[in-house]
């Protein structure tokens, strides 16, 4: 097994639908929250939001469990919970109010009666594991949100969480009240299948999520608070390797967290590592030994990790923890026994201190916060950190233009577009994989010409793409016309004439030829 592989650890399979609602009264000041959790100064509001992405289908004419004829609808569901910074007021959510959105994870058309009986199923299991006192103690646990409570005033970073294989929209519920209350919007759905309920670790179950990512990210556009220009997307196993590839695709994601997050290489290989240039987050459990890698059949010769050079990086181990354990939501399901070399204490404190950073690293990023930055620069004994639990080690963003058309773009509005010949093959050096083909530099100088109007840059354009591609009469006739349109007349019978040399058959060059040739011999 792959560290950080997308298998669902056995505790995630009891997360299904149970409560178990208790009246109580609400305190001014909210306790501590799992693993010792603090609130921030916000207070917390939650909701749910059933939804269809109708770009997608989910099921189709036939059940694909049953085998029976389907009605109704078949866009995506994406049941999406949101916690939020909210005013003060309310009386708090259970713990078991979130694991009872299982039950409608997928079927927004459940009674109340079916979603009842999935709970109380769903709760047997839950006290088979754990037994019925701590099972009921679990699910009647006060949390800090308050459902649909009235959002705050101003404008919140976005944070996009992303469960692993099989994960549950709660799965983030501890981290999402903890950064809500510290101002941030938390956003999260089931990690559902392209087609059923589990989804399968491959190609289709990597893209499947990113869409949902991508889905995401337009339903926050939808939120008043939401500060669109700061978003990140986190996320735990599965989700913490397909939400680089969010990133890969997506510039509207300022910053990346990945708790454990699978190092497939068979996947990760698609990843363009030049198009990864936003800070990012990775904690990690304590590292595979050489032989227990060898045993497992591990590929050690990539690592995506490695890769990205132009990210500022940061990798963190948590000695204590196991791949399970950076989840809450199947941490509170294990049992006494799985403690084994850590004790449940020591592997909490440690997820406190994950969820720390991870807020630590937020606002360094997104709120550009100078006692963030010190934060991450710190050793983390030096923040409080128990000794021996954690080490981190960062990997600065390398310096210089990223090898990639953005980067190269970036650098010409810099240095010039007349240093396009010279900055391209610095950059080609670089990532060899960066090619630019006459028809894409064609095209960019047509743009220059005709969306921006700069006519000096588009003749620089055409003339490094004729440098780039000495035999390519289309460019030269590209050329001739950017020259013709600058009043360089002589220049642009030159490039004509030289693209009639390339391509006896190119009327347009002759045309032109025919019309200007007289006209600059008269001068």
């Amino acid at each position: 097994m792959l560290p950080g592989s997308p298998t669902p650890e056995p505790t995630m399979r009891l997360l299904l639908s149970a409560t178990l609602l208790v009246a109580f009264t609400a305190t001014a000041h909210a306790d501590p929250g799992f693993a010792n959790l603090q609130p921030g100064p916000l207070a917390v509001g939650w909701k749910t939001v059933q939804q269809y992405d109708a770009s997608r289908t989910y099921r189709g004419t036939i059940d694909a469990v049953t085998g029976k004829a389907l009605q109704g609808e078949r866009s995506r569901p994406i049941q999406t919970l949101v916690w939020y910074p909210a005013r003060k007021g309310g009386e708090p959510v259970r713990y078991g109010d979130y694991v009872r959105t299982e039950a409608t994870d997928e079927a927004f058309e459940l009674t109340p009666a079916q979603v009842a009986a999935q709970a109380a199923t769903a709760r047997k299991e839950i006290e088979a594991r754990l037994g019925a006192a701590p099972a009921a103690a679990m699910l009647a646990q006060r949390m800090w949100a308050v459902r649909d409570a009235a959002p705050a005033a101003g404008k919140y970073p976005v944070v996009i969480y992303a469960p692993g294989v099989g994960g549950p929209g709660h799965e983030p519920a501890d981290l999402g009240e903890y950064l809500a209350s510290h101002g941030y919007i938390v956003i999260a759905s089931r990690n559902l299948g392209a087609r059923t309920r589990m989804l399968v670790p491959d190609s289709e179950g990597v893209d499947t999520q990113m869409r949902d990512i991508q889905f995401l990210l337009s339903y926050a556009r939808s939120l008043p608070q939401a500060d669109m220009t700061q978003v990140a997307v986190a996320g735990w196993s599965w989700g913490g390797m397909t939400n680089v590839f969010a990133a890969e695709r997506d510039s509207r994601i300022r910053a990346l967290v990945s708790l454990d997050g699978t190092r497939e290489p068979e996947q990760t290989r698609r990843i363009d590592p030049h198009r990864i240039t936003v800070p990012w987050l990775y904690i990690q459990r304590r590292p595979s030994t050489v032989s227990e890698l060898s045993k497992a059949g591990v590929e050690t010769s990539f690592s995506l990790l490695n890769e990205v050079a132009y990210a500022d990086v940061r990798q963190m181990v948590m000695y204590p923890m196991r791949h399970g354990d950076f989840s809450s939501a199947a941490l509170r399901l294990a049992q006494p026994g799985y403690f084994q070399e850590y004790s449940r204490a020591e592997v909490e404190q440690a997820y406190h201190w994950t969820a720390r950073y991870v807020l630590e690293f937020l606002n360094a990023t997104l709120k550009n916060d100078a006692a963030g930055r010190a934060f991450l620069a710190r050793a983390p004994i030096e923040n409080g950190v128990p000794r021996h639990m954690a080490s981190i080690q960062h990997a600065p963003a390398r310096p210089g233009p990223v090898p990639n058309r953005e980067g190269f773009a970036a650098a010409l509005a810099q240095r010039g577009f007349g240093k396009a010949a010279e900055l391209y093959a610095e950059l080609h050096g670089r990532n060899k994989a960066f090619v630019l083909t006459d028809y894409e530099i064609n095209n960019w100088g047509y743009a220059l010409l005709r969306q921006a109007g700069n006519v000096q840059d588009a003749i620089a354009m055409f003339t490094f793409g004729t440098t780039l591609y000495p035999d390519n009469a289309n460019l030269y006739d590209s050329l001739g016309e950017a020259q013709e349109y600058a009043g360089d007349t002589a220049a642009a019978v030159t490039s004509y004439r030289r693209s009639l040399a390339l391509d006896p058959s190119n009327v347009n060059a002759a045309t032109r030829v025919a019309k200007l040739a007289p006209v600059q011999a008269s001068r």
